[in-house]
Formats: C-alpha cells, sequence, structure tokens
C-alpha cells in the first residue's frame, strides 16, 4: 500500500516517520491544481491529510485570520477529499473533538452527537466543525483527536505547551497520545473503515494531573499556577474547548487504547 501524508509538520511528520515507504508532501491542499498534479505524479492508494492550522501560537490567531483558517482547514480538505474520491483514492482526513463543550451528562460525545453550532467556542472550532460535517456525507475516514502529547519535545506537542505556560486551567479533557493515533488509523485504514472515529485514549485526565507527574517522574522543581477557567477567558481572544469523547465506536472494531493516566505515565518517562 501507497501512502502520501499531505502536511509537513507535527503530525505528518510523526505519521511519515511511524509508516514504512510513506511519502510527505506540503502541497497547498487548498490549491485544487497543484492537488491532482502530485496525486497523478504519485500515485497513492491512501492519501493522510494532517495539514491544516491552528495557528502561532495558539488558535487566538484565527479570530484575527478568519479567511487563512477557513481557506486550510475548510477549502483545503474539501478540495483534497475531491481529488481523492475522483481517483478512488482511500482519503483519511484527521478532525478534532474541540468542536465540543463538557461530558454531555457523562456519556461523553459520541460520534453521532451534533456540536451546538450557536455555542462554538472559537473560530477554529468552527471550522473543524464545517469542515467534518461536510466530508461526513462521502465514503473518507475522519479520526478525531484531541490535545495530541508524545514523548518528544516540541512547540506541538501539549507537555511541552503547558509545562510553558504561566497558568494553567483544571478542566477534564479527553486526550490523544500520538503513537496510539497512529496505530489505531492504521487498522482503521486496513479495515478499509469510514466515517467519523473519535480517536483520544479512554478516560479524561487534567493538565494538573499531567503537570504533578511531570513534577514526578521529569522535573521534581517544576512549579505551575492554576486559575480557573473564567480567569482564562479574559486573558484569551477565543474560547477553548474543554471536553469528554465517547470512545465506544473504536472499542466496537477491537481498537482499545490504553487509558490516558496509564500512557501519559509512561509518556512522561520517555519524554524525560
Amino acid at each position: 500500500m501507497k501512502y502520501l501524508i499531505f502536511g509537513n509538520g507535527y503530525l505528518g511528520n510523526k505519521f511519515h516517520r511511524k509508516i514504512d515507504g510513506s511519502e510527505i508532501t506540503d502541497t497547498d491542499i487548498a490549491n485544487i491544481d497543484a492537488v491532482e498534479l502530485i496525486l497523478e505524479e504519485k500515485k497513492p492508494n491512501v492519501v493522510i491529510n494532517c495539514a491544516g492550522v491552528t495557528g502561532k501560537p495558539n488558535i487566538d490567531w484565527c479570530e484575527d485570520h478568519k479567511e487563512e483558517a477557513m481557506y486550510s482547514n475548510v477549502v483545503g480538505p474539501l478540495n483534497l477529499a475531491k481529488a481523492c474520491l475522483d481517483k478512488d483514492i482511500f482519503f483519511v482526513h484527521l478532525g478534532s473533538g474541540c468542536i465540543y463543550q463538557g461530558d454531555n451528562d457523562k456519556k461523553g460525545f459520541s460520534e453521532e452527537d451534533i456540536p451546538d453550532i450557536t455555542s462554538m467556542p472559537s473560530f477554529y472550532s468552527l471550522t473543524k466543525f464545517v469542515s467534518e460535517y461536510m466530508l461526513k456525507n462521502f465514503p473518507v475516514l475522519q479520526a478525531r483527536l484531541r490535545m495530541p502529547l508524545d514523548s518528544e519535545s516540541g512547540p506541538r506537542n501539549l507537555i511541552t505547551k503547558i509545562t510553558n505556560y504561566e497558568n494553567v486551567i483544571n478542566e477534564p479533557n479527553s486526550m490523544t497520545v500520538i503513537d496510539d493515533l497512529i496505530n489505531a488509523v492504521i487498522e482503521l485504514i486496513e479495515k478499509r473503515k469510514t466515517g467519523i472515529y473519535n480517536v483520544t485514549n479512554p478516560g479524561e485526565i487534567t493538565h494538573k494531573e499531567i503537570l504533578d507527574m511531570y513534577k514526578e517522574l521529569v522535573d521534581p522543581n517544576f512549579k505551575y499556577t492554576l486559575i480557573s477557567l473564567e480567569e482564562l477567558n479574559k486573558i484569551t481572544k477565543a474560547g477553548r474547548s474543554n471536553c469528554i469523547l465517547n470512545t465506544r465506536k473504536l472499542e466496537e472494531e477491537g481498537i482499545k487504547l490504553p487509558e490516558i493516566h496509564e500512557t501519559v505515565r509512561m509518556v512522561l518517562k520517555n519524554y524525560k
């Protein structure tokens, strides 16, 4: 099977390094001519879309750059999906669970739960919802992830992010360990599954729990300051999604990821 990965960034390179023989490209996915050209040149069987923008240093950027965010996060995935469908290429899109708020009455949000678009926390979240909602009408695989983290330090790794924040909140969230994400996506591809899947590690965890583990396992001198969600909202342009996703659908495919506390502890040991 020949894989072509779009998006020469954090997630794209993680997939590229893990999938033997895969190729990666920084082709602009919103440029349909460029997309069709490289698909014709590389002739992949599977395309994984890891391209898109979250903004630098964070999603507040999207609030001031709505056109660019729409171009990359909505126009791009739809263009790429059309090109792949026209050529009968299996298309995988990495989506986001950051379109919800809360825990859905302790049940977690399933793939069938429609978020309240009127209370979308940020423009970034809105772009991810729009692309997902459009793509769900076609035979493509969409893998939702949240707050990705792994054992390699970097600006997109949640561990690196929160250890560099002056203040952190203490809200429970679903999160995704990158190695587990890649393994799950590869298995879904091999099963030729389409539709939306929540690909987060079972359970929920807070930034405080991660930072306490970080102090225990990585740096005993590390210090942090907790602030409330209300205080955070006063210093950010965009709201932040804090939510729990239900992973039952993935588990029903026989894909059981490690529980989040267990796997974060292992990640932190390697991170050190």
